[in-house]
Order: C-alpha cells, then structure tokens, then sequence
C-alpha cells in the first residue's frame, strides 16, 4: 500500500469506528424491529479513551464521554460526546479533529439533537440536527443549507445507537436486534448480533465479553462491507472494550487504553 494512502486511510477510518456509520447507502433500508426494554448500562461521568490503530501503527485516539445535560419539557437528559483526533505521525499528511455531539433523554435514549462537526484534511462538515420523533421528522442544517427528512419511529443517530446497544438486557449468543439509525441526511438499517461470550485482554486485564457484530448491508468507504465487531464487557456496565472493522488491507482496531475500572464490590 503507498504510504500517502495509507496514511489517508488511517485517519478516515477513525470517524468510521466512532460513529459506526459514516457510510454510503446501497439501498432502501427496511423497517426496524419492535425496541427492547432498556436497562442502562451506563451513568453521567463515564470517559472511554481508544487507541485506534492499523496494522501496528497507531493512527488515533478516540474519547467517548457521558454528560448531564439540561432537562428538556420534564424529562432527564444526557449528552454523549465523540470525539477523535489524529496521531502526530498522521496529522502531518491528513489532520483529523472530529466532534459529534448527542442529547438523549436519559430514560429511553431516544436522540434529541445531533451536532456533528468533521474536520479531516481540507474536508469540513457540520451538521445541526433536531430529531421530531412525534412527527416522524429530523430538521437539520447542513454546511448552511436547511433540510426536512422523514424517519421511522424508534430511529437512533450514529452515536447514540451504540448506548442503545449497550442497554439491550438481552445481550446473549442468538440475539438479533434491527434498528434505524439516522446521519448525514439518510437513514440507514443497522442490524446487531450477539455472536458469542470470549475473553479480551487489554491494558485493564482480562475480562469475558459480549461479541457483537453490526452489519450495514450497503456499500461502505473503500468499497468494503459496513461491518464491524465490537466486544462488550459480560456485566452490567457493557463497557466496550474493542471495536474492529476489516478494510482492503487488515483491519483497523479500537482498543480502550483508559475509562476501566473495576465494577464496585456491594
């Protein structure tokens, strides 16, 4: 692989494994199954810290953080931040600093407003979207440019899918969920299975984890599959503690260096 590609790739695919989505369609998706009874995983304060790398090569580092967030007509809010940032190495040839930003309601995580902001080498985007799921709408601005897009009931943005996820109570071998997840002014079909329970090692230790694959049956950046792996703690926090998505060459790996710790003794 050029070097000058390779190092255009790393970076590219940062967005990709933190945001799960940033794909192109091939399709109509179809529609989403019926939501799970959510039993949240996580709490206000939680930081994840990534290190996302390539063949042995350290391309970036990925945060994922939990916020409060002002309360919205009566009901309890969270912010869920994403952020990603190349490595010094990579940032010489393609500089990345990215930022996405979702306000759920803390109860049922149903997104609420979306701001995403992507800075990747000359390529600038920023999205302001307000989910209306009463009136099955999303009303965004796009680089300035104002757009109305219908979704269906229950559809998640590309961050917030991923706490969905965590907070399914069914998380076991054999289970199957479908949902719709909503970036860049399309909808797509994301489905998640529960592959199996194995162990990963990282800088935290070993722990069991729930092995999860999101499949995206639509074309996806470098002409590859949408799909990716990503490996929950077997516990009540589903942590993830790893993510991987196969590219043309090898696979691009998320693994968290920071924001583990023990589940507290009761």
């Amino acid at each position: 692989m050029p070097p000058r590609f390779r190092f255009v790739l790393l970076p590219r695919l940062v967005s990709f494994l933190t945001l799960l989505l940033a794909l192109s369609p091939a399709g109509t998706p179809s529609s989403a199954d019926a939501p799970h009874p959510l039993s949240r995983s996580f709490a206000s304060g939680e930081r994840l810290t990534y290190a996302i790398s390539w063949m042995g090569i350290t391309a970036a580092s990925a945060v994922l953080e939990v916020t409060p967030a002002p309360p919205q007509q009566g009901h309890t809010m969270l912010r869920l931040l994403s952020t990603a940032t190349s490595s010094p190495l990579v940032t010489k040839f393609y500089p990345v600093d990215n930022r996405v930003e979702s306000l759920v309601d803390a109860d049922t995580l149903s997104p609420q407003r979306l701001l995403f902001r992507r800075r990747e080498g000359k390529r600038k985007n920023d999205f302001d979207v307000t989910f209306h799921h009463a009136q099955g709408t999303v009303l965004g601005i796009k680089d300035g440019q104002p757009f109305t897009i219908a979704i269906p009931p229950g559809t998640q943005d590309s961050i917030s899918c991923l706490y969905y996820v965590r907070s399914v109570p069914s998380l076991q071998p054999g289970f199957s969920q479908v949902m719709t997840v909503h970036h860049d002014k399309k909808n797509y079909r994301l489905e998640v299975r529960i592959e199996g329970i194995e162990k990963v090692k990282g800088p935290w230790g070993e722990v069991e984890a729930i092995r999860a694959l999101a499949i995206m049956p639509f074309q996806g950046i470098f002409l590859n599959k949408g799909n990716i792996r990503v490996w929950f703690t077997n516990d009540a926090r589903r942590i993830p503690v790893k993510m991987k998505a196969k590219v043309i060459i090898g696979s691009i790996v998320a693994n968290l260096v920071e924001g583990f710790h023990a589940p507290s003794s009761s």
